[in-house]
């Protein structure tokens, strides 16, 4: 297996890159590996004080929720991990207050946390809106959590296509003008009669499908083991961050089931 980064912005956030010489299998394990089981911090408990907004206290909970935060992983431990007692240490939960008063709209940073390195992404999200006299004053905890078990959990959004190898029959095609506008991005090119994928387009060449629906017999396009993956960090993590806790993880997974197939061949033995 080989990898190949394609491309990525300069913040982390977003990332595409190449994964040569794998499996359809693999590359959805990756996925969902990614989606499901990364964890990353979330509001799960919210405890209201006062509420005299225009919104029910379990729309403000929810917004709250799908708060994206910062995530220190090393400074935690998933619930599930420790025993019940301990659910509600420091070594699980984050204490985290927001008071507020009218009129005013109260945004994602102004919430209070005791820990700065777990903290809203995005401090201009707008939570609710204060009227003159009305305020808000609550209490909520964050938690490690995964996105299988909420998407407020998931640490972003990661799609992948396989490679195609597409083989131009320029024989066969009469109109290669009428290719070349079909086939959007400028994936093909014109040049002395004869079509080609132009050499920073190869990744994108199962664009020609376009085309060769209305020349079958001058395009053979073929798939390979090659996967183009990209992924957006919603904030919670950096892209690296993300995918190397997923390798591990799919690792760790893979090897629990050698164990599992190895003590079932031993009982059958």
């Amino acid at each position: 297996m080989e990898v190949t980064l394609l491309d990525q912005d300069k913040g982390g956030n977003a990332v595409s890159f190449l994964v040569k010489n794998t499996t359809p299998a693999f590359a959805n394990a990756l996925r969902r590996t990614v989606i499901e089981d990364v964890p990353t911090m979330a509001i799960e408990d919210v405890e209201f004080r006062k509420n005299s907004s225009i919104l029910y206290d379990e729309m403000i909970a929810h917004r709250l929720g799908l708060i994206p935060l910062t995530t220190d992983a090393k400074s935690y431990m998933l619930p599930e991990d420790v025993e019940e007692d301990q659910r509600e240490s420091a070594r699980c939960k984050l204490t985290m207050t927001l008071k507020a008063k009218g009129p005013c709209t109260v945004y994602a940073k102004d919430i209070e946390t005791k820990d700065p390195k777990v903290k809203p992404v995005e401090g201009d999200l707008p939570i609710v809106k204060l009227l003159k006299g009305q305020s808000l004053e609550l209490e909520c905890g964050a938690y490690l959590g995964k996105g299988k078990d909420h998407v407020k959990w998931s640490p972003g959004h990661i799609f992948y296509k396989q490679r195609a190898q597409v083989t131009i029959h320029n024989d066969k095609i009469d109109d290669k003008e009428k290719c070349v506008e079909l086939v959007p991005n400028g994936i093909l090119v014109l040049e002395g009669g004869k079509l080609s994928i132009a050499k920073d387009k190869e990744n994108d060449a199962d664009m020609c499908m376009v085309a060769a629906d209305l020349y079958p017999e001058g395009f053979t396009i073929e798939k390979t083991d090659d996967f183009i993956f990209t992924l957006e960090s919603w904030g919670q993590l950096d892209t690296k961050e993300i995918l190397v806790e997923a390798a591990g993880i799919l690792g760790k997974k893979l090897d629990l089931l050698a164990e599992k197939i190895k003590d079932a061949k031993a009982i059958e033995q």
